[in-house]
């Protein structure tokens, strides 16, 4: 009987699963000529232990997996000590080596360690890989940056996407669309109560606690809490920060709201997406619409069972433009591309996506729209060459001049889906 009584029994539960393309990028950039290391940032409970070890299973030559998740944090030395034991190994048996460092953000002043150590072996020729990983986007990005330019390649790794949960899980769309991709989660969706407790508990609240207010300076934690309860249940809604503030019970200022919903942003929760005008400055002004990275994430904060859900048309079009928005994210973020939306006036394009040259202003729609929609008109006015798309739950609709994609095939390739 399969139980979820801590984070062993999700891992095992996942580790004959390998989330294919991730494992084969990962792979070709540990064993391949040039040697940087490889970091892993991602939400908590997507599989990043499982993916390291699958890794390391593979790996032919000396290795060692070592997690900093313990209830006392590990000292400065402890990283030390782990890479002069795969360093001996490795100068034993006259084999390359692999060190893998989990939940490594943790130790104090990891970074400069990491490069301290990173550079002996380059200067020395010691033919070692090092894979870091950590569930604090915030804390891993600082170190990173700070201490280790140059030295390192950065892995994204989101929520599950609706191909993979279909893949391993056998969910039907409607069900992803409500429950989202958090495999650890998934296990227990036969049970509604207690999968919504599960990812209230397990996994929003061990975020805001534990990877937000424990470890930045957090000065007002009850407005920060009542600032992601309001966005996470707003997903794909435009909401001001002065609209915002005025909703919330604690004190604060537009500046505060700013920054939190940048923290949740790090922390793989939701992004305040940024209004696209064609000019920089305006867009880090303007009022965002929030983008949740997963929809279970913002049903389990609602509290509204499945079927319910299922008869509140508004509510699922916006689950349906919600995930939409995170898997065109998470495609730009990994291609260089960069995701916005559009609004003028009484006009709308619910994303506008820029990659290279190219510009794509997409529509999402759950029904059949009764007339064309004028905003593409609108904004085409602007930018001539933009490509239009409508992105539907419907395999017949047309519109002269727009694309139709359906909604399952997008969400199963987006790249295949929008000819990129």
């Amino acid at each position: 009987m399969l139980t979820c009584s801590g984070r062993s029994s999700i891992l095992d539960y996942m580790k004959n699963y390998i989330r294919q393309p991730i494992f084969d990028e990962l792979w070709r950039n540990l064993s391949g000529s040039i040697n940087l290391i490889q970091a892993v940032v991602g939400p908590r409970q997507v599989g990043k232990t499982t993916l390291a070890l699958q890794i390391l299973e593979k790996w032919k030559g000396q290795k060692l997996y070592e997690t900093a998740d313990h209830p006392d944090t590990p000292s400065a030395d402890w990283i030390k000590t782990h890479w002069e034991e795969i360093r001996a190994r490795c100068e034993r048996k006259k084999e390359k080596g692999l060190l893998i460092l989990d939940e490594v953000q943790k130790i104090p002043h990891w970074s400069e360690i990491v490069k301290k150590l990173f550079d002996e072996d380059k200067r020395k020729k010691n033919n070692i890989r090092i894979l870091i990983l950590g569930s604090s986007s915030l804390l891993m990005q600082r170190g990173l940056t700070e201490s280790l330019a140059g030295r390192f390649e950065l892995h994204r790794h989101y929520q599950w996407s609706f191909a993979e949960c279909q893949d391993y899980f056998g969910m039907k769309l409607n069900e992803y669309l409500y429950f989202g991709g958090y495999p650890g989660a998934l296990i227990l969706r036969k049970d509604e109560i207690r999968w919504g407790r599960f990812m209230r508990d397990s996994l929003i609240e061990t975020v805001l606690s534990k990877d937000i207010i424990l470890l930045t300076p957090i000065t007002k934690p009850v407005l920060l809490r009542q600032t992601f309860g309001m966005a996470v249940t707003h997903p794909a809604h435009i909401i001001s920060y002065q609209k915002m503030l005025g909703t919330l019970q604690d004190a604060g200022n537009t500046t505060t709201i700013a920054s939190y919903l940048h923290l949740f942003s790090k922390a793989f929760l939701l992004l305040p997406l940024e209004r696209w005008s064609g000019s920089k400055i305006r867009q880090r002004g303007s009022i965002p619409k929030m983008m949740i990275f997963d929809n279970g994430l913002v049903t389990a904060m609602l509290g509204i069972r499945f079927r319910e859900m299922r008869k509140d048309t508004i509510q699922w079009g916006h689950l349906i433009e919600n995930i939409v928005g995170a898997h065109l994210y998470f495609w730009a973020e990994k291609n260089g591309g960069q995701l916005f939306y559009w609004r003028e006036r009484q006009n709308e394009v619910d994303y506008i996506l820029k990659i290279g040259s190219k510009l794509l202003a997409l529509e999402v729609k759950s029904g059949i729209p009764e007339k064309p929609l004028g905003a593409f008109s609108a904004f085409n006015r602007k930018y001539k060459k933009a490509e239009n798309y409508i992105i539907s739950s419907s395999r017949e609709l047309q519109i002269k001049g727009v694309a139709n994609i359906f909604l399952e095939e997008f969400l199963k390739d987006p790249q295949k889906a929008l000819n990129l």
